[in-house]
Parts: C-alpha cells; structure tokens; sequence
C-alpha cells in the first residue's frame, strides 16, 4: 500500500491487469448487486438538475422507480446510492444491442449534460472508502469482471492506468502523476 496526501493507495493497483471487456460482461456490473452505485452528495443535486434530459434515455422501470423515489437510495451503511429497479437493476440502466448502458452518460455523449456519470461508476472496479482521515482506494474484485482482467492481461494494462481518466476527474492531474509515479517502480 501507498500513500499520497491523504489517499491510501492498494498495491493491488499496480498488479492487477484490466480493461473492460463490455461484449463479454454485457455491462453486468450495473444490473447485479446488493446496492445501487454510490453517489456523492453533490452528485446527487447534479442528477436531479438533469434528470428531464436523462429521462428519455432511461427504461419505463427505471423513469418509475426514479418519479416514486427521487434520483439516490440508501445502502445498508446508510450511504447515498442510485436506487434499484426490483432490487437489481440501476434505475438509470437502459438496454441496447444486448448490453447495460448507463442513461446518464448517454445523455452526457449526445451532449444534452455536462455530467457524465457518477464517479464511483466512472471508476469501478475500484471502490473508495473513508478510513479515520484517509480515503481508500482498494480494487474490488467480482467474478463478472473476469473478462476484463483477460483483456488487460492481454494489454498489459495495469488498473491505475486503465482508469486514468477517472482517477483524474476524481482527485486531479497532480495527484495521478504522483500515483503514476509511484506504481510504475
């Protein structure tokens, strides 16, 4: 494990290859669970100021759950989290060609919002904790994901540097670099 500033950093970044493999995984991650995505709560004000543009892209079920609930939930930790449709699906998934697609970044890529998509979304597989003073990032490890790990094995692409992007948005270019430099030795 690392550190850098205030965030803990597993090693498991570093050896773990990945890359997201969506005709394999058909998007998996978004539809299975116990819990919606976490949400930060700035993220949840950020949905609701959008949700008419994200609305056409979304499922019947998933517009429902959204108009009966609001756009977060609760986990069992009583964290922000996007709600469930039946208790599986992410209110905000919707189905194309066989793959889980988010309708918040679809609205995003056909430029109707300047928000992509949740952070923790963004992110995955990496999950990020609070630990005392410190944020955790920590690689999380399901079994849908497998064809992701053959495809980075493939690459050579270590995960830090698959989630680049997100990294960036999340914690800035400053921080990356350090966490670039650090992981690579």
């Amino acid at each position: 494990m690392i550190q850098i500033d205030n965030v803990l950093i597993s090693d498991e970044l570093r050896e773990i290859r990945f890359a997201c493999n969506l005709a394999a995984c058909k998007g998996n991650c978004c539809v299975l669970g116990d819990a919606g995505a976490p949400l930060d709560e700035e993220e949840i004000s950020i949905i609701e100021d959008y949700i008419d543009e994200i609305k056409p892209y979304m499922s019947d079920a998933g517009r429902e759950v959204v108009e009966l609930m609001g756009v977060f939930d609760y986990d069992t930790d009583a964290e922000y989290v996007t709600p469930l449709v039946d208790g599986e699906e992410c209110a905000f998934v919707y189905v194309e060609n066989g793959l889980n697609l988010c309708a918040i970044e679809k609205a995003w890529l056909d430029g109707k919002i300047k928000y992509r998509k949740p952070v923790s979304c963004h992110l995955y597989p990496i999950r990020l904790s609070k630990v005392g003073e410190f944020t955790a990032i920590n690689y999380h490890k399901w079994s849908i994901c497998a064809p992701a790990l053959v495809n980075g094995n493939k690459k050579g692409l270590p995960l830090y540097e698959y989630l680049e992007e997100p990294i960036i948005r999340k914690f800035g270019s400053e921080f990356y670099k350090k966490l670039h430099e650090n992981l690579k030795k």
